[in-house]
């Protein structure tokens, strides 16, 4: 149970704090405040309402809900609010985050990986939640790095240098 555990707190860390976090402040870095907080209508977020949506989530989910922090969220400010504020803050943010993420995932137990936990009114278990906080986290990854394709017109070559094309073999094949 223990291997599980390590194989799956690995791969979230490498998902999350390896590729997600470091793809959203390359994206940061390429725009300006201005774009940061860009709301085409008011049915689409910003960039900036993305990030802190991305930090209340995993916060509500991983922290509270697998960390034993108090869930203070307020999930509809992360929506509402309208910047313009550096993108220092939103940086602080993100590296605020991956210090507690990683202080929760060091002290995470295989049976807490397997406990039912209530997080947002859903019934959970720490498969789950982490399964969750990775996948949406890297959907609005996802989103913002189209946004600063699309406005900027750049190849943020996320996987600059790798042979993409490379075929390997299953160890089970």
């Amino acid at each position: 149970m223990n291997e599980f555990r390590d194989l799956l707190i690995a791969e979230v860390r490498r998902r999350l704090v390896g590729e997600s976090v470091p793809r959203i402040k390359q994206c940061l870095a390429e725009l300006t405040t201005e774009e940061i907080w860009y709301r085409p209508n008011e049915n689409s977020n910003s960039v900036g309402n993305l990030v802190l949506h991305l930090c209340g989530n995993v916060r509500q989910w991983l922290l509270s809900g697998l960390g034993g922090y108090t869930d203070n969220r307020r999930r509809q400010h992360e929506f509402e609010e309208r910047g313009p504020f550096p993108t220092s803050i939103l940086v602080r943010h993100l590296d605020e985050l991956v210090e507690e993420v990683e202080k929760v995932l060091a002290k995470l137990t295989a049976e807490q990986v397997l406990q039912p936990v209530e997080v947002q009114g859903f019934q959970e278990n720490g498969v789950s939640v982490l399964v969750h906080v990775v996948e949406h986290f890297s959907y609005h990854t996802g989103q913002i790095a189209y946004y600063v394709k699309w406005r900027k017109n750049i190849n943020t070559a996320f996987y600059g240098g790798i042979n993409l094309d490379a075929v390997g073999r299953s160890k089970f094949d």
